[in-house]
């Protein structure tokens, strides 16, 4: 098994159940994030405690799914990054443009300061 989703009330949690983060795995990630967006699920925090690595393809599904959110106006964080994948993410400077967390309870207090900050816009 590539992932496990879990849906919950404000978010979706997906856990990337593979080692590798790569041009194996990221198309059949990008087909999921597309059809839980499709869903019309605006909050996704996706979970790569279990990979090691990532590759360029892998850098495109985590864009992918920051796009979604941002144009279903939610949003995305990326948790559990081990040494490896979050020095990929400097050196590419997404840690500049991706919601990053260093554990699933932080990423879903980034949603819900999110939700709340865009409520209070209104």
């Amino acid at each position: 098994m590539e992932f496990k989703i879990e849906k919950l009330e404000k978010y979706t949690l997906i856990q990337v159940m593979e080692e590798k983060l790569d041009t194996n795995v990221a198309p059949s990630l990008k087909s999921e994030l597309v059809l839980i967006s499709g869903k019309g699920e605006k909050n996704i925090i996706l979970d790569l405690s279990s990979c090691r690595y990532c590759d360029s393809s892998g850098l495109s599904a985590i864009l992918v799914a920051n796009r979604l959110c941002k144009n279903a106006n939610g949003t995305f964080v990326l948790t559990g990054l081990n040494e490896a994948v979050d020095r990929l993410i400097t050196i590419s400077q997404l840690d500049t443009v991706l919601n990053i967390a260093y554990s699933v309870e932080e990423a879903v207090a980034i949603i819900n300061e999110s939700d709340e900050n865009k409520k209070n816009k209104e």
